[in-house]
């Protein structure tokens, strides 16, 4: 039980240390979280934390709390969800109050506005950075790559959760089609590089 609660306690806190610097919501997360999930602690891999900010875009909330919720059950089961949730919530959200009362009556102040253009840009560098590391683990081969190619135009013209919506099923179509055809699915990155230019392209593994 004290096993338990000590578990429970280093998830609660290490929420609580991303939720106060990820300027620019879920996605600013990705890097933090993988440092802190995935390279420090090894509760999971760099694999599961892509399926799971994917599955927090395909459902209604915040992708923050949505991305905490699902990694922090993946963990600890519904006590490691709730220590979670409140890690990442509860300093953004004093945060938040407190910076809401200064702003109000620090609005007009330069230095005010030149921190928050500052801000801003970095939080442009955090997503590139978060869309490069999920990259490398989503994409494993050319119909990957080509689903990737493909989705980057039709997010001006479509919702987000359309895309994922096709994303998935044109992800059980591609994988239908290897099984019909004989290949052996890849679901990562392929080590070997003596594959045939069809092999790759289909995502197969030999």
């Amino acid at each position: 039980m004290e096993k338990d609660w000590k578990k429970l306690l280093q998830i609660f806190w290490t929420f609580f240390k991303i939720g106060p610097v990820t300027f620019g919501g879920g996605f600013a997360m990705i890097p933090l979280i993988e440092k802190e999930v995935v390279d420090k602690k090894k509760w999971l891999k760099s694999e599961d934390v892509t399926d799971i900010f994917a599955l927090a875009q395909s459902v209604p909330g915040a992708v923050a709390i949505n991305s905490a919720t699902f990694i922090g059950k993946r963990i600890g089961g519904i006590r490691g969800a709730i220590a979670a949730l409140l890690g990442v919530s509860l300093p953004t959200f004093l945060i938040v109050l407190t910076l809401g009362i200064l702003y109000s009556l620090f609005q007009s102040n330069p230095k005010v506005a030149a921190a928050f253009l500052s801000i801003r840009a970095s939080i442009v560098a955090l997503i590139v950075y978060a869309a490069i590391k999920t990259g490398k683990t989503a994409i494993v081969d050319k119909s990957t790559f080509g689903l990737f190619a493909v989705g980057i135009p039709i997010l001006f013209f479509i919702h987000p959760i359309f895309a994922i919506l096709a994303g998935a099923l044109a992800g059980v179509i591609l994988i239908n089609i290897k099984e019909k055809l004989g290949y052996k699915v890849q679901f990562d990155k392929q080590k070997e590089t003596e594959v045939n230019d069809i092999d790759y392209f289909m995502g197969a593994g030999i």
